[in-house]
């Protein structure tokens, strides 16, 4: 598989070496649209298109594909979302264990302490309530004075010392265990948000999967022919705008690490949530590919879009990301030539895809 895969990756960057890209000489600036679809088609176009300067009517099947394609976005925001909030639960339960053996610690040594104190004031009540170094020091013998004098200070300091180190036990011991409340509670409002964000997902899936069972055999066959003819007029559009005379940059070291890992996943499924071996999200995807070139990314696309380096559209080089949506809510990795690969929706598997096939948002940089 992975030879397959590389091999598929080489076959799309070697059309540069042999098509127009390598006729283009040196890169010149170049707009960055977002990509859009093209004008309606002459007749003899798939359905739902008309002829030049007629408006187009779309069809039952076109109404049915866009609103398909709405709700499995829908669901990939909710996805976002869900993976925002495990990560945040996942990171504020490691906080709450951490503070919980804080507390323990401190707990254990409160109790040793006022072990010693105990001891202490037992030991002065025995006494008559004057320390044995104190009585030392009313002696009248000179040289046991002189002898204990030293032994009675350092009993003051260790006396002073264990009253402060039962304070600052004491105190440090009620910061952990209101910390360690205010985590928890912040632990569950994230455990809340991924449950709602898990149950919005599953509503969306299911809505645009009981939509697709309606169709029939035949009709569903036209309606992947319909998502592919939209997907190659948006790309066509944005390499008809001259992008990709600009882009020329070259992957770097880690960039290919990451997309040999990226495209070896090609043929795995799509799960919301999942960050392999055995499937992925988009922002799985990506960011395990990094995580395999040795750079930490965040988990999701939106956070990706927010926290890593943006480079222009016309600077981009393989192994960057291209944040799709204005919210983010999709993510793929540049492998040249137009080209990304990525983990697309559910009932999908990662695959090849033209960049331009939806509207590009922004490209981030993990190794900038």
């Amino acid at each position: 598989m992975r030879r397959k895969n590389l091999a598929a990756v080489a076959l799309v960057c070697g059309i540069t070496c042999v098509g127009g890209l390598a006729s283009a000489g040196a890169a010149h600036a170049a707009p960055e649209p977002a990509p859009t679809v093209s004008a309606p088609a002459a007749p003899g176009a798939p359905e739902g298109e008309a002829a030049e300067g007629q408006a187009a009517t779309p069809s039952p099947l076109e109404e049915a594909r866009k609103k398909i394609e709405k709700l499995y976005h829908r669901a990939s925001v909710a996805t976002d979302a869900y993976n925002a909030a495990e990560e945040k639960a996942e990171r504020q339960s490691k906080e709450v264990a951490r503070l919980n053996r804080a507390i323990t610690r401190g707990q254990d040594r409160l109790e040793l302490l006022r072990h010693q104190a105990g001891a202490t004031a037992r030991e002065q009540y025995r006494s008559g309530g004057i320390p044995d170094g104190a009585q030392f020091l009313l002696s009248d013998d000179p040289r046991l004075f002189l002898d204990n004098a030293n032994r009675f200070q350092r009993g003051q300091h260790a006396a002073k010392s264990l009253i402060s180190q039962l304070r600052t036990t004491q105190e440090q011991l009620e910061e952990d265990q209101a910390a360690a409340a205010a985590e928890y509670k912040t632990l569950e409002r994230h455990r809340t948000a991924r449950a709602k964000a898990k149950k919005e997902i599953k509503k969306q899936i299911k809505a645009a999967e009981e939509l697709e069972s309606r169709l029939a055999a035949e009709e569903l066959e036209r309606l992947r022919k319909l998502e592919k003819e939209a997907q190659r007029r948006a790309q066509s559009a944005w390499v008809d705008s001259g992008i990709l005379d600009a882009i020329d940059g070259k992957a770097s070291a880690a960039g290919k690490k990451a997309l040999a890992y990226a495209v070896d996943q090609m043929g795995k499924p799509y799960s919301w949530g999942a960050e392999g071996p055995d499937s992925y999200d988009c922002s799985g995807l990506t960011s395990q590919a990094w995580a395999a070139a040795g750079v930490a990314i965040p988990r999701t696309s939106q956070e990706q879009w927010r926290q890593l380096e943006r480079v222009p559209i016309r600077e981009m080089r393989p192994g960057d990301l291209i944040i799709y949506h204005d919210d983010a809510s999709h993510v793929g990795m540049y492998v040249g030539d137009g080209t990304i690969v990525h983990a697309p929706r559910p009932g999908r598997h990662i695959t090849l895809a033209g960049a331009g096939t939806m509207t590009i948002l922004g490209v981030v940089r993990p190794d900038a």
